[in-house]
């Protein structure tokens, strides 16, 4: 079953709301990708979602760290994952990406697309349209 959403980003502004709209919609789902092309604000977006989360830590993009861990004011953790620079899909079993994964904790992960054999079924994808240097629209699609 998929099921839909779209939603529409007209600056820095509305990313709280935004990021409320996610996290509502992708509440039964501890995997979702964000997707787009590179600056559609696949980090700032993740960001947003870690500020609505609770999360207390400096939220950045894990590009060299491969994975960041955050903590929310309840306790809870989250994974935030960047693959862009993965080459070989082989280097992830040395961090034990699927035990992560299978960990029942939120992962965000910005380039899925790279690991792709590697994404469990359920997830929610979060596809980012840039539309102009401050619109984006913002396509939310789970997969059960």
């Amino acid at each position: 079953m998929t099921t839909e959403l779209r939603l529409e980003s007209k600056g820095l502004n509305d990313l709280k709301n935004v990021a409320q709209q996610i996290t509502a919609f992708g509440k039964e789902h501890n995997i979702w990708l964000l997707m787009g092309q590179m600056g559609a604000g696949k980090t700032t977006l993740s960001k947003a979602i870690c500020n609505n989360l609770g999360v207390m830590d400096l939220v950045q993009s894990p590009t060299f760290s491969l994975v960041n861990e955050y903590l929310t004011n309840s306790g809870r953790t989250i994974y935030h994952f960047d693959f862009y620079r993965i080459d070989d899909i082989e280097e992830l079993a040395n961090i034990g990406v699927e035990e992560y994964f299978d960990s029942g904790n939120l992962c965000l992960i910005e380039w899925p697309e790279k690991i792709s054999e590697l994404i469990p079924d359920e997830y929610i994808k979060i596809f980012i349209e840039v539309l102009d240097d401050s619109s984006r629209v913002i396509k939310l699609t789970k997969h059960d």
